[in-house]
């Protein structure tokens, strides 16, 4: 019998079957457990959660006596009975990249302890809740729909240690962004949102020294990496009822237009859609991360290369899209402007993909840091414009991030 009961009512040996509120909310990425640890009650009743569903057929009943908030009859009857409580609190409509930065971060935070405890149950051999990462991908979902930049430009600044579970997030919003450029309907958008987040799988099979190794990697090495999309194929075929596009993409994101890819060699038509899209989303977002043996390229700097790579890796209209969805001097990316200021990128113009709103802080005529100053290089009467990208890694500039995040260094 499924039961909707007060937090308080919960007692050790009871079987959570799902959390009444939103994803964010609650301490648990996933449900569907039986609470068997006194911690984890105590979490709960921390949290801002006050009513969960609970499977009394899998676990103990409330006791004789004492009522149950509501019944039901179904698991699909809860189901709907969440997504209309879900659909209620979603919060969609459009803000500026500076309103949305502080919310981005905190799922950026969450997403990044999800992943590591799917990754870490996957290596256990334990199945991938689907449910639950769908959750986590309409939280990530919501956030893109605010403002597409913030959170993407966001889950880029991951440390080399949070690289192989950051990646995931970084790609799902990439995916839903890019996506949405296509014109893919709400279920398609999902879907792809979920094949980003769950494309790299496979990595929870690879030997950690293998996975986390700092330098370049053997041949024999890379061979073993380049089993990551079979092995997370397999781990979700294993789970069952998975959606094809989501099995699709984790087999195929790293196919190449011109057949040189793994581990199918696929060419031009054979690769799918959204296996091209993944694939463009995952070079993005792998290029400009710090890695263990590599620092991240410019946002500007890595569109660049990849536009010279596409006839061969990217399918042409994919690509383009992409661009499009991030702009082409993405978020963070230092510019040189005609005044000769240096400036970093801030936000996107609705006006122009080339006239965004940057942050001028440094003039190189007189090689001095300046008051940081605003300017909407779109505005009617805007005099100045971006003459050109600049490498980071030359300037050294330590506070770039929080130049255009506008929040202290890490604390995403």
């Amino acid at each position: 019998m499924l039961k909707r009961i007060r937090v308080e009512q919960l007692q050790l040996g009871m079987h959570i079957k799902e959390f009444c509120g939103s994803w964010m909310e609650h301490p648990f990425w996933r449900s569907r457990f039986v609470l068997k640890d006194p911690k984890d009650l105590e979490r709960i009743l921390a949290s801002s959660i006050q009513e969960v569903w609970i499977d009394s057929s899998k676990g103990l009943d409330v006791p004789a006596g004492v009522s149950a908030v509501s019944e039901a009859e179904s698991e699909a009857q809860v189901e709907q009975e969440l997504q209309v409580a879900a659909q209620a609190q979603r919060q969609t409509g459009a803000v500026s990249v500076a309103v949305e930065l502080e919310r981005a971060a905190q799922i950026c935070r969450q997403s990044k302890q999800a992943v590591v405890s799917m990754f870490q149950e996957a290596r256990m051999g334990k199945a991938v809740d689907a449910a639950g990462a769908q959750r986590l991908v309409d939280e990530i979902s919501d956030s893109v729909a605010r403002n597409a930049s913030a959170l993407i430009s966001l889950a880029r600044l991951k440390t080399a240690d949070d690289y192989t579970y950051m990646h995931s997030v970084a790609v799902c919003a990439m995916m839903i962004a890019l996506a949405r450029q296509l014109g893919l309907d709400e279920a398609q958008t999902r879907s792809a949102g979920l094949a980003g987040l769950l494309h790299d799988l496979g990595k929870a099979r690879m030997p950690m020294e293998v996975l986390n190794k700092p330098g370049k990697l053997t041949e024999s090495e890379f061979g073993v990496m380049k089993s990551h999309p079979v092995e997370g194929h397999q781990m979700l075929l294993a789970v069952g009822n998975v959606d094809p596009i989501v099995l699709d993409v984790c087999l195929h994101h790293h196919e190449k237009t011109d057949g040189s890819g793994y581990p199918k060699g696929l060419k031009g038509d054979e690769i799918s859609l959204f296996a091209k899209m993944g694939a463009v989303c995952d070079v993005y977002d792998a290029i400009t991360s710090n890695r263990p043996y590599k620092a991240g390229w410019d946002p500007a700097e890595s569109l660049r290369k990849m536009a010279e790579w596409a006839k061969g890796h990217f399918d042409h209209q994919v690509f383009q899209a992409f661009v499009k969805s991030l702009g082409i001097y993405p978020i963070g990316s230092l510019v040189r402007l005609s005044s000769g200021r240096l400036a970093v990128v801030v936000e996107q113009s609705s006006r122009s993909l080339t006239m965004p709103l940057v942050k001028a802080f440094y003039s190189t005529k007189s090689d001095l840091r300046i008051p940081p100053e605003l300017i909407d290089l779109s505005a009617p009467g805007c005099n100045d414009k971006i003459a050109g990208r600049e490498d980071p890694a030359q300037w050294k500039f330590p506070d770039l991030n929080e130049l255009w995040s506008g929040l202290p260094n890490q604390s995403w």
